[in-house]
């Protein structure tokens, strides 16, 4: 399954009626270029799961930084990283 598909599974496993209402999924851009996701966490399995910060700064074009913040889960990356934090969230569903 790629990557998308699952998120959107994942996400269609927390709508129940309520989350989807106050919560979810955001992604978009930065100027810099690149990519943001926010991903919220309350009212999910999540919320008091640890994860260990990602901070990866090659140069200005090959970065990512993955941090658990404020009930969120937030990725940011250069303009070819979108599918690398979305791997990343899925590591941290999926890890024990």
């Amino acid at each position: 399954m790629d990557i998308l598909s699952w998120v959107e599974d994942w996400y269609k496993e927390q709508c129940d009626g309520v989350w989807e209402h106050d919560y979810g999924i955001t992604i978009g851009t930065l100027d810099n270029p690149g990519w943001y996701v926010r991903i919220n966490l309350n009212g999910t399995s999540l919320l008091n799961k640890n994860f260990e910060n990602i901070d990866l700064m090659v140069d200005d074009k090959n970065w990512i930084k993955c941090i658990k913040e404020n009930e969120e889960f937030k990725g940011f990356g250069d303009s070819h990283k979108l599918i690398t934090i979305l791997g990343y969230f899925k590591e941290f569903v999926l890890s024990e």
